[in-house]
């Protein structure tokens, strides 16, 4: 779902039947439409499996391949953002070219924030380039509340969700930026560790 633009993945390697994915992840596109990609035969499989009516796979495929329509008012706004998104992604050089934005993204992200006493959660040997997922610090003064919102504040929104194997937070590598955005990402986490009071950070080790 929000890797399939800029991972390669290789049917032939890594034998799939179906994949699912949504365009406003690594195609940089607008939320509102998913769309799938399934071997012929399991989908024709699938027929009268659906518990839900708009999520019929199998009556939606029927309904295109006969008509060329959607079974339901389609999302025309998103598709138009999704024609131009696809348009920008190969522009740009394809699943190649993005991934090794967003590499070059995970590499500036993942030293500014050790740079500030920050560790991650995975080594770097396993760390994808999509989304970073860091430790929070045990320093008491650190209160990611205020973290969060003073990084909001200075224009940049982080996920605050937590694992469920560790206390954390997460940054993204994905989407419309670069080397400038992300070296502005650091320096606003930079600037609100100073607004907190915190000079050195030791994050929380795993148990």
């Amino acid at each position: 779902m929000s890797s399939f633009g800029a991972i390669p993945i290789d049917g032939d390697s890594v034998p799939f039947d179906a994949l699912i994915a949504s365009p406003n992840k690594c195609f940089e596109s607008v939320p509102g439409m998913a769309f799938a990609l399934i071997r012929r035969q399991w989908l024709e499989s699938a027929e009268g499996n659906a518990h839900s009516l708009s999520l019929d796979l199998y009556e939606q495929w029927r309904e295109l391949d006969a008509t060329g329509q959607w079974r339901f008012t389609p999302p025309t706004h998103v598709l138009a953002a999704f024609d131009q998104a696809l348009a920008e992604h190969q522009a740009e050089g394809g699943v190649a070219a993005r991934h090794r934005r967003y590499s070059a993204n995970r590499d500036i992200l993942v030293q500014g924030m050790r740079d500030l006493g920050f560790q991650t959660l995975l080594s770097d040997t396993k760390q994808a380039p999509i989304i970073v997922t860091f430790l929070m610090p045990a320093d008491r003064r650190f209160d990611f509340p205020r973290f969060y919102d003073d990084l909001s504040e200075r224009g940049f929104i982080i996920y605050p969700g937590k694992l469920s194997i560790a206390d954390s937070f997460r940054i993204g590598c994905i989407g419309a930026l670069g080397v400038a955005e992300i070296q502005a990402a650091v320096a606003a986490v930079k600037a609100t560790l100073e607004a907190m009071g915190i000079n050195d950070l030791a994050s929380m080790p795993m148990d």
